[in-house]
């Protein structure tokens, strides 16, 4: 017997979402736009949330896991909450001052289904006319703002990076939202949000001042003003699961797409430039790290290998849409080699550097490879890409002539900025911290780790000292004998299960 299938057509099957303008999709909205900047949206926010929290819990001394893993997930949560109460309009809202924006909730619905807009990015000539207009994306403000989020939550856990392994989870949690506040959001909105630094020129692109060389410097200030580690700790410090760790630099790799591939706002070519240039750094840095490993220490490293993929992603990041697909292979070679050799070299013959104890070494894989690339998109910035993104016409690096000079000066000049603002920011924010609690764990705590700190601890596996004990722990069989075997009698392993 033949199938008969009989259509019914109505209005109400129809989605509304096909209609020619219904309310959810306004005459301004992108579709295609939308979704590529949430897509961007949620790579960026997977290098957090697992990316650096499966990397920090993996890569620290066992004791350690929770502790670090803890330390991010909370600064995720802890970011989002004061970005929408208060922190995005200062990075990103109109101007208080020419290099903060003034503080307002972003949770109104009139204010978030808006098209987005960035009001303090109108660019204007020294006569008053205006040379670009401002910033005002194809999609609505809550995407904007969820945008952003993942780079201030990014920083935040990358700050962390320093300071793993002692620091007080208290004065960890106070930390958090006073830095965002007063720290992050003067660099976002001086050179994105429409501040003096982002009209003066200075090409960021996607945070490598805003977030690489904030997170390093503030970073490393952390660590000086918290103490170093016990002395066991800081002597010997392996991974508990290179395995793992791997799984988590894998994500921020990938996830870096969205990173770089996010910051023009579009789903246009200058995100396309831009991701390809991100994975071409990324790989020549890790190569070029891990044939200096080969070549100074004799074998490769893993740890080494993820160094080096990090520094690549870093330098790229202030360039990553304004560099041609050569210059990203230069700029790999660098960044594969000179933090390699502040690391590895001049970290270990400099007292200064010895004497802070930044766990992670952040100061040398966001700081000085986010200054490195800052610079070297002064010098390789070509003018055809950065006429297409910047808002400052005529912008070039120093190798195509004419203004480039100029350019590589401002470059300067805005790491000098960004450096300073952190160092104090940092300071004054954990002095003030250290008159209510102290910055630093206390020894007995630091002997133990996490389970002093939190409770718990990260992996409770049999042969870890423990007896197997069917009254405590029971028998989904009903009951179990510990059979004599090679071990010892009573041994937690060789058990025979009586059915």
């Amino acid at each position: 017997m033949p199938l008969t299938i009989n259509f019914v057509h109505s209005n109400n099957m129809v989605s509304m979402a096909y209609e020619p303008h219904p309310p959810s999709v306004p005459i301004w909205l992108n579709k295609g736009d939308n979704a590529w900047q949430m897509t961007a949206s949620t790579l960026v926010g997977l290098q957090s949330m697992p990316g650096l929290v499966i990397l920090y819990a993996s890569i620290v001394k066992k004791k350690w896991a929770v502790n670090s893993a803890f330390m991010a997930l909370y600064a995720f949560a802890a970011v989002l909450i004061c970005w929408v109460l208060l922190c995005y309009r200062m990075a990103f809202g109109d101007e208080l001052f020419p290099f903060w924006g003034k503080g307002a909730p972003a949770l109104g619905q009139k204010y978030l289904i808006r098209q987005a807009v960035v009001p303090e990015s109108t660019h204007y000539r020294s006569n008053g006319s205006i040379e670009t207009p401002k910033s005002e994306p194809l999609y609505p403000m809550a995407t904007l703002v969820y945008f952003q989020f993942n780079f201030a939550a990014i920083t935040m856990i990358l700050l962390a990076g320093s300071v793993l392994g002692r620091m007080n989870i208290r004065a960890w949690m106070a930390f958090v939202p006073l830095w965002l506040i007063f720290s992050y959001t003067v660099g976002a909105f001086s050179l994105w949000g429409g501040g003096f630094l982002y009209h003066w020129g200075v090409i960021d692109y996607s945070g490598g001042y805003v977030i690489h060389v904030s997170s390093g410097v503030a970073g490393f200030t952390a660590a000086y003003w918290v103490g170093p580690r016990l002395k066991s700790d800081r002597e010997r410090f392996t991974p508990n699961n290179i395995l793992l760790t791997l799984a988590g630099a894998g994500l921020l790799w990938l996830g870096w797409s969205g990173f770089n591939g996010g910051a023009p706002y579009a789903a246009n070519i200058t995100a396309s430039i831009a991701i390809l240039n991100t994975n071409v750094c990324a790989a020549t840095s890790l190569l070029v790290w891990t044939s200096l490993d080969v070549v100074f220490f004799g074998k490769p490293s893993v740890i080494g290998a993820i160094q080096g993929m990090m520094t690549g992603l870093v330098c790229i990041t202030p360039g990553a849409g304004v560099v041609q697909s050569w210059a990203a292979i230069v700029m790999g070679i660098l960044s594969g080699s000179i933090p390699w050799f502040t690391m590895m070299i001049l970290h270990k013959k400099s007292t200064l550097l010895q004497k802070v104890d930044d766990t992670f070494g952040v100061f040398h894989t966001h700081a000085v490879a986010g200054l490195l690339g800052g610079l070297l998109t002064g010098l390789l910035a070509e003018p055809t890409l950065c006429s297409i993104v910047l808002p400052v016409t005529g912008s070039r690096g120093a190798f195509y002539g004419k203004n480039g000079g100029t350019q590589f000066l401002k470059q300067v000049v805005g790491a000098l900025f960004v450096i300073g603002w952190n160092l104090v920011s940092t300071s004054i924010i954990l002095l003030v911290i250290k008159i209510f609690m102290p910055l630093r764990m206390p020894d007995n705590e630091l002997m133990i780790g996490d389970d002093a700190v939190h409770g718990e601890e990260a992996y409770a596996l049999w042969g870890d000292g423990e007896r197997y004990d069917p009254t405590r722990h029971g028998s989904i069989f009903g009951a179990a004998e510990i059979a004599p075997n090679d071990f010892g009698n009573g041994a937690a392993r060789g058990v025979t299960i009586n059915l």
